[in-house]
């Protein structure tokens, strides 16, 4: 009976195994609306996992990408990170002087914690580091708004940009991403 017993789970388990969505990762597609700003010099920190697809280094008006972070393979963690972009006016006399943030967290085990996004407008000389992500995830601020993906989209309005964001509640969800220019 132990024998049958243990084969039986073992094919179970392996059977549960093969069917478990336990690959994380997370498309985050980015649309710039704007008439007046590009979006360049991208920098990125990741908690957890990778950067599959490179950030480009200009998204210009009208213009938009799709990249990709993943888990990193056999570890039972998720895919963590945030990323900035500067806002660079099109006009050559003007200079930058804020960048957009997004910060995303699509975990491991769902059954402990929720896929969480964030969306903000910092001062050009914010580092996108480790503190930064820890503040966009933990913390509240006007410079930022934070959501649970469930949740409805985000809408964040800074001085010169508004940004609408969305993320679907999956084990690889996709955030969207949009920046407009607020009129004047």
């Amino acid at each position: 009976m132990n024998q049958y017993y243990d084969y039986n789970m073992q094919t179970d388990l392996y059977s549960i195994a093969q069917v478990a969505p336990t690959h994380r990762e997370c498309t985050i597609e980015i649309k710039n609306n704007c008439i007046n700003f590009s979006l360049c010099n991208p920098r990125k920190f990741i908690e957890s996992g990778g950067c599959a697809t490179p950030l480009s280094p200009l998204i210009a008006p009208s213009q938009s990408d799709t990249f990709l972070f993943s888990k990193t393979p056999h570890t039972a963690r998720g895919s963590v990170g945030v990323f900035t972009y500067d806002l660079l006016p099109n006009a050559s006399e003007q200079e930058c002087k804020e960048k957009i943030a997004v910060m995303f967290s699509v975990p491991y085990d769902f059954n402990l914690y929720y896929n969480w996004y964030a969306v903000g407008v910092f001062d050009e000389k914010r580092q996108c580091d480790h503190n930064l992500y820890r503040e966009m995830y933990y913390n509240t601020n006007k410079t930022f708004i934070r959501g649970k993906a469930r949740d409805p989209s985000l809408i964040y309005q800074g001085d010169n940009v508004t940004i609408i964001a969305a993320m679907s509640d999956t084990y690889q969800p996709v955030i969207k991403v949009q920046v407009t220019e607020k009129k004047r």
